[in-house]
């Protein structure tokens, strides 16, 4: 069996094609697993895993749970609002606490980004980046690429637009690498404000017209305001930014073509989506949400096999 080439699941960056390759192989079987009647199989029985959330999360902490214990590791939660982090200790401290209880994985989420690069120098348990501020979020890379590529069949020479808070967003820079490692077209759309100075280096378009991106591509993604990294305002009001960047139905039967829409949630409906495209037939949001235990079983299995 092929291996990965990392230690450790840190950033898309790190990765290669084959890499992610692999990781969709390993992805395809565990997902027939999980709509089987019984979802388990006992592939890491041995292995324990801690999940280290340092920053609120909803759908990835319930995601990682899920898939650990699909299958059959040992899995502790640690939550920072409620630990010794309030009192002082620093991350190397807690996680050399942790491990030293004989953990052999750390799914770490924190709000500084390079936190699991510095974990990953002092410790010796394989670390997963879960998001590490605004910088990367690897597996929602993952499952969106993953999820394109069921969708549409591959996701070579598709055209993909990720939409809104750039600036912001983790999952805008790591889906850009994931994408452009599987050779897909990348084009970024926002309010100027909002997408980072230098983002075109990455080899990415910039379009501020939300119509003529829609026009040009296959996929959209749609990412939320995060209004909880903004220390200043960014736009005029919600209400303009919704009319300028927001996706509504008429929008969409507007268009020439069906276009696929994604969401990594957690959705501002109203705001930057509309709840009948949410909830139509070419959102495939919660197939995102399914296809993320899958990816993520398949990359705590590919790394537990390099322990």
């Amino acid at each position: 069996m092929s291996e990965l080439s990392v230690k450790h699941l840190l950033g898309i960056k790190y990765l290669n094609k084959q890499d992610i390759e692999l990781i969709f192989e390993t992805a395809d079987q565990f997902k027939e697993v999980i709509n089987r009647p019984i979802k388990k199989v006992p592939s890491l029985r041995d292995i324990t895993i801690a999940n280290l959330f340092f920053e609120n999360s909803t759908r990835t902490k319930l995601s990682f749970e899920l898939a650990e214990k699909r299958l059959s590791a040992d899995v502790i939660n640690f939550s920072a609002s409620q630990s010794s982090v309030k009192k002082g200790e620093t991350l190397v401290d807690t996680v050399n606490n942790i491990l030293s209880m004989k953990v052999d994985m750390v799914v770490m989420r924190h709000p500084n980004p390079g936190a699991g690069v510095f974990l990953a120098k002092h410790v010796n348990a394989s670390i997963i980046n879960a998001g590490d501020g605004a910088h990367e979020h690897p597996t929602q890379a993952l499952l969106d690429t993953y999820s394109i590529r069921e969708k549409l069949g591959k996701v070579k020479g598709k055209n993909v637009v990720i939409v809104g808070d750039i600036l912001h967003s983790r999952v805008a820079l790591s889906n850009i690498y994931a994408l452009q490692l599987q050779g897909a077209n990348v084009m970024v759309c926002g309010p100027r404000t909002l997408i980072p100075k230098y983002i075109k280096e990455l080899g990415v378009t910039v379009e501020t017209n939300l119509k003529h991106a829609l026009e040009w591509c296959d996929v959209a993604n749609m990412l939320r305001v995060q209004n909880e990294r903004m220390d200043i305002s960014y736009f005029p009001s919600t209400r303009e930014y919704t009319q300028q960047y927001g996706i509504n139905k008429e929008l969409l039967n507007n268009l020439a073509k069906d276009i696929v829409i994604m969401h990594p949630g957690p959705i501002n409906r109203g705001v930057e989506i509309t709840s009948d495209v949410a909830d139509s037939k070419q959102a495939i949001i919660l197939d995102q949400v399914e296809n993320g235990v899958a990816i993520r079983m398949a990359v705590i299995y590919l790394l537990a096999s390099k322990i």
